[in-house]
């Protein structure tokens, strides 16, 4: 039978309870959807105590569908497609199950890549069944399991918690850290300062009363936290309100993998490279499209325009429903607004093709690249074979890749010849007088250089 056969022979199924991995009680070293640069945690770290040599079980009626070696840094991986519409995958192994073991024993291959395809009727697995070791290999910081479920669709993340929650003991509630007041440029200030500003929680009601005027962001750092663990993981849902109004909220399901890199537009990534601690917006700039986010017709932007107290509240809830509460007040006080005009700006749009032409340079970003109110300060320095570029002055990392063409000087080689970033090869195709490659970082300089 055909795998697309198969799939379709079964609806999806709106809750789906799969069994737990493993044979002991679960505790989890990082959870679904905690931000990471560039990307969301796809999947739960499942602690293995800290060694290798855990049997790893399906979590549900299927077949292995795929198994991998040295790919995107899981290691050795074992997927297993179920009937109900997902894909489970299980990370960072020591070895498989003895008949899988045949399998890679069979490519002749060792310490490469290996990837290898299955039909339905080649390795039908059941519930409860072992198909692996834990291990420690590929990108892994320790031993422990990654378990990753995608709607095999569409390839979609989900949360595993929503298949397995059952099975993990949790009575925790998240913990706010402190807020980030993020002043629009020009439309707003906060505490008399057009710039980003920090507040810690020391309760869960801050006595100070802040001031505002005209269109602010808010960010909070926070995270949740389990019994008997020294773990911190991200937060699944949260909520703020003003004045009883709900304007924003967060709720990390379903990622879809395209949208990966939007994480550096929901947090705030300059803070994160600086100080190592995610503010994760309450507000939805145009251009940002993960559908974990949801906002009022402000988009999560709150509009100081009456001299009065505006009531906050942020709530945080984990999975299993615990729940936190944090109040601050913010009185509305009339303040005049400075327009701040850049430098030799480029606005970069969110909703439409930008092309950026520098001498000997160009640059082709597509729409939905960038996050709406992007301005970039282009610099030429002089280098070795070309000029060297850069586009913005601080990281500015693009939610997926564009085209960047750089002029070919006269009686240069180009067999040799490649766009350099920073020290790293980005590689580019020679054709008609100028190279081009592709980046997604528009912080990074980037030049030509000759490989020896």
């Amino acid at each position: 039978m055909a795998i697309g056969c198969w799939l379709l022979a079964y609806p999806l199924h709106a809750n789906v309870t799969y069994h737990s991995p493993v044979d002991y009680k679960i505790t989890l070293a990082g959870n679904f959807g905690e931000p990471r640069p560039n990307h969301f945690h796809g999947g739960l770290d499942i602690k293995t105590d800290n060694v290798e040599g855990k049997h790893i079980y399906a979590i549900g009626d299927g077949y292995v569908s795929r198994l991998t070696v040295g790919i995107s840094g899981f290691g050795n991986a074992v997927y297993v497609t179920h009937p109900e519409g997902y894909t489970s995958i299980y990370c960072h192994l020591k070895r498989f199950s003895p008949k899988l073991e045949r399998m890679v024993h069979r490519t002749g291959k060792h310490d490469e890549q290996i990837d290898l395809h299955f039909t339905p009727l080649d390795f039908p697995v059941s519930q409860g069944q072992l198909i692996a070791i834990s291990g420690n290999t590929g990108h892994s910081t320790g031993p422990h399991l990654h378990l990753e479920i995608h709607d095999t669709r569409t390839w979609d993340m989900m949360d595993p918690l929503d298949f397995i929650a059952p099975y993990v003991n949790d009575s925790v509630a998240p913990q706010a850290h402190s807020f980030m007041a993020c002043p629009v440029t020009g439309k707003g200030v906060f505490n008399g300062g057009s710039g980003k500003q920090t507040f810690g929680f020391t309760s869960n009601r801050l006595d100070e009363e802040f001031t505002a005027w005209g269109k602010v962001g808010f960010a909070l750092w926070a995270d949740d936290y389990m019994q008997g663990v020294y773990n911190h993981y991200g937060i699944r849902e949260t909520i703020l309100m003003v004045d009883g109004q709900e304007v924003f909220r967060a709720n990390v399901g379903r990622i879809p993998v395209y949208s990966n890199r939007q994480v550096n537009s929901w947090g705030d990534y300059d803070h994160w490279l600086h100080h190592k601690t995610w503010y994760m917006r309450s507000y939805i700039p145009k251009g940002v499209t993960l559908p974990i986010l949801q906002a009022d017709e402000n988009d999560g932007y709150v509009i100081f325009d009456e001299e009065r107290p505006y009531q906050m509240l942020y709530i945080l809830r984990d999975y299993t429903g615990n729940e936190s509460r944090y109040e601050f007040t913010v009185r509305g006080v009339k303040t005049p607004i400075r327009s701040i005009q850049p430098i030799n700006p480029i606005n970069v749009r969110y909703d439409r093709l930008s092309m950026i032409s520098l001498p000997g340079m160009q640059l082709i970003i597509p729409a939905g690249m960038v996050e709406e109110g992007l301005i970039i300060r282009p610099k030429v320095e002089p280098g070795k074979i070309s000029p060297r570029y850069t586009f913005a002055q601080q990281a500015c990392p693009l939610f997926g890749w564009v085209e960047l063409s750089i002029a070919i000087p006269r009686g240069v080689d180009t067999s040799r010849l490649y766009i350099d970033s920073g020290g790293h090869d980005m590689g580019g195709v020679c054709q008609d007088g100028w190279i081009t490659t592709r980046i997604r970082e528009l912080g990074a300089s980037y030049e030509l250089k000759m490989k020896d």
